[in-house]
């Protein structure tokens, strides 16, 4: 049986991509911060919880993220940036899964495939950006993408079979994004589970550190 691990997996996408794993007959490893503590800004934390599990592991999910964290919201202007909001957001979307990712690559087999998608956003693309606002999410997000897309080089020449890849959702209905959804069409939680393994099943060591959205387009950086 094959082995999977998702991290975060207390939030609607996560939870909804462990159960399609687990159906579909993977041994699943589920971690949260609401189950298990593990608050991935605290690398003393990670480390802990990375060493306790029972790998290797054959496909893993990164699927941590905030929009809102404590009193800071996107920004609708640039006046409304403060450094504490940027720090709460970086913590957040770019520095908690990368610290993951450094302690999680003890599990992954260094000779046989191996998937990890990494839960990004669009609003992260630079390239892609025509509306401005939310400058600390979005900012948090492009860091993300340059921290995995250089993890990647780095894993390809320890694990040559291993695929690292930035996943964009589109937009889910879920708790995260409730708020903010407007005008735009949502898919259900156990839709975009099943567009994100489809995406990431279909990635081979080639494309490896590419940032993808639900239909495996590549998004811009």
């Amino acid at each position: 049986m094959t082995k999977a691990l998702i991290v975060g997996a207390s939030g609607g996408i996560g939870a909804a991509i462990a159960d399609a794993l687990e159906v579909a007959g993977q041994q699943v490893t589920r971690l949260s911060r609401r189950t298990h503590g593990l608050d991935i800004t605290d690398e003393a934390i990670v480390a802990a919880c990375m060493a306790q599990l029972q790998g290797p592991f054959d496909t893993v999910f990164i699927a941590t993220g905030a929009l809102e964290i404590g009193p800071h919201l996107p920004e609708k202007s640039l006046r409304s940036v403060t450094a504490e909001g940027l720090l709460a957001q970086f913590q957040t979307n770019a520095i908690g899964p990368v610290l993951v990712l450094k302690h999680l690559i003890q599990h992954l087999p260094r000779d046989l495939p191996a998937r990890v998608g990494v839960l990004s956003a669009r609003v992260g693309s630079i390239g892609d950006n025509g509306l401005g606002g939310w400058h600390s999410y979005r900012t948090a997000k492009a860091a993300l993408n340059q921290l995995v897309h250089t993890a990647a080089i780095e894993l390809a020449r320890s694990h040559k079979q291993a695929v690292l890849a930035l996943l964009h959702p589109g937009t889910v209905a879920t708790d995260f994004t409730v708020k903010y959804a407007g005008h735009h069409p949502t898919v259900p939680p156990h839709e975009a589970a099943q567009n994100l393994m489809s995406v990431l099943g279909s990635l081979g060591p080639a494309e490896t550190g590419g940032f993808y959205d639900w239909a495996g387009q590549r998004v811009p950086w």
